[in-house]
């Protein structure tokens, strides 16, 4: 028989794995996701998408503040469900919660576990030069991803690849992978089995000063670096546009032919040396204004040498 299921998720991530289990017949008796928040130049509030679209399909909504009270914890036991998974929720489960559904809560996370525990796996997998990502679903227990493993899924990560391109990669290929480990608790199959204790490596929020390019550093780890943190929150360097130094995000490159000192812009083309080798700028962004082709960015502002970037 399909499962009777919580389903606990917030951002866009999440949403392909509530349409698949859905899809593939599981009952969703609520969803739990964060509550609105304003947004957009009204700052009207604005639901999650996972909140959209639970809605969209008629799906009950919470959004407390807390699991951690009494109250909390009743209602989630009312929904008596299966199972719980969790994709990206944003708020941690206390034990008592933990242990309310009879077969447990699964997480689906976006990184090889354990390398890339914790907040931003995305963001660091690419930032630090990995070769391969992948989703994990997991048992979870009271630790930060600590969990025994179900089931895995991998995928290269080229240089190519920015952190939308590996978010919109490896959202579907979790939404496959939950829907065959709840296909396997259904049936009791599901084995699990304990994460390593070497590897572990912790993926820290980023911050804001961490999205400034460093052009001392080598090609490919400036090259990472960008892509990692495109399209939000953009790694960003400054530049001398009409008379003023003005801050632009670049968003998009690929490695170039090249050598100068670190930030100089080689060519009018937008190749810009580094510590190592150089980068060319492919998309970038102003502020205050749309992310554009580094070739529209020229035709109103043209950067070349002897030109640099801080």
């Amino acid at each position: 028989m399909p499962l009777r299921l919580i389903f606990m998720g917030t951002p866009e991530f999440a949403v392909p794995t509530l349409l698949e289990l859905v899809a593939h017949g599981h009952e969703i008796a609520a969803v739990y996701t964060r509550a609105a928040k304003p947004a957009g130049r009204g700052m009207k509030l604005q639901p999650t998408p996972v909140e959209q679209e639970a809605r969209r399909l008629g799906i009950p909504v919470l959004t407390p503040s807390t699991l951690k009270t009494p109250e909390a914890l009743a209602a989630f036991r009312a929904h008596q469900a299966d199972a719980a998974v969790v994709v990206a929720y944003g708020m941690i489960l206390p034990k008592t919660i933990l242990d309310t559904p009879k077969l447990g809560c699964f997480n689906l996370h976006a990184s090889l576990l354990p390398r890339w525990r914790g907040a931003a796996p995305i963001n660091r997998a690419i930032m630090e030069g990995d070769a391969e990502s992948g989703v994990m679903v997991m048992k979870m227990d009271v630790g930060l991803d600590t969990g025994d493993v179900a089931m895995a899924e991998r995928l290269p990560i080229t240089d190519t690849m920015t952190a939308a391109d590996l978010h919109d990669a490896l959202a579907p290929l979790g939404a496959d992978l939950m829907v065959r480990a709840m296909g396997g608790l259904e049936r009791g199959s599901l084995q699990l089995s304990r994460q390593s204790e070497e590897g572990v490596t912790y993926a820290a929020k980023i911050e804001k000063p961490e999205a400034k390019i460093d052009w001392n550093r080598p090609r490919h780890a400036v090259l990472r670096h960008i892509h990692g943190l495109s399209p939000f929150p953009g790694a960003w360097c400054e530049a001398g546009i009409d008379g003023e130094q003005a801050r632009i995000k670049i968003l998009r490159c690929e490695p170039a032919k090249g050598s100068g000192a670190p930030g100089d812009v080689l060519d009018e083309l937008l190749t810009i040396a580094c510590g190592d080798g150089a980068i060319r700028i492919l998309e970038l962004q102003r502020a205050g204004k749309a992310p554009m082709k580094a070739a529209d960015f020229l035709r109103g502002t043209p950067l070349k040498p002897p030109a640099q970037l801080s």
